[in-house]
């Protein structure tokens, strides 16, 4: 049998969509200001929350949608829930402007950036230019989250890798790092935020 949930419940539920909303309208705005002023003119920003049953990654990402007014589309993947978010880490997030300037006209352009064969040691030198400046580099000893709980959900580890991408997956996605952790395992962070990777104490 059904039972109707508690008023307490009811109102617990009320404050996390609420701020779940406001987290939903703050990153609309920040997106909005970031874009070049020519390219704002018709553009519609969709914010959602997206899960991830793999414990390897976080368990709620937050994806942008931007849809220019000529058709052109470009998303933007956050490993946060939305109200977590601040402007700082959507701006480490943020595509450059050659990136938004192609999906304004229906072109692809990889965001966020990854290695590609087919370029020439110049393109590959201006594509990492580009990437966000990560906090860890190759070699420095880091904890990750590798679980739900907040507190035990943490293995210590080393950087072995950075930009890291693997052949299956699809070209426009990266983690900024590989790991190995000290139980052999190797696993990736898939952002550079104190909620995924931290260095080590």
């Amino acid at each position: 049998m059904f039972m109707p949930k508690s008023e307490a419940e009811q109102h617990k539920l009320r404050v996390v969509e609420q701020a779940r909303r406001e987290g939903y309208a703050r990153v609309e705005v920040w997106v909005t200001e970031a874009l070049p002023a020519e390219l704002r003119r018709g553009v519609v920003i969709s914010v959602q929350e997206v899960s991830c049953s793999d414990p390897e990654c976080c368990p709620i990402d937050t994806a942008v949608a931007i849809l220019f007014a000529s058709g052109g589309r470009g998303l933007i993947g956050i490993p946060l829930e939305a109200k977590n978010i601040t402007k700082d880490t959507l701006m480490e997030h943020f595509p450059t402007i050659p990136v938004l300037t192609a999906w304004s006209c229906g072109e692809d352009a990889e965001w966020p950036p990854y290695e590609d064969s087919d370029m020439d040691e110049e393109e590959k030198e201006q594509e990492i230019q580009q990437r966000p400046k990560l906090r860890f580099g190759v070699g420095q000893n880091v904890i990750c989250r590798v679980g739900p709980d907040p507190v035990n959900g943490w293995a210590s580890g080393r950087v072995k890798e950075l930009w890291y991408r693997e052949p299956s997956w699809p070209e426009s996605s990266w983690a900024p790092y590989k790991i190995e952790l000290s139980d052999g395992r190797n696993i990736f962070a898939p952002g550079d935020v104190d909620q995924i990777i931290r260095q080590a104490p």
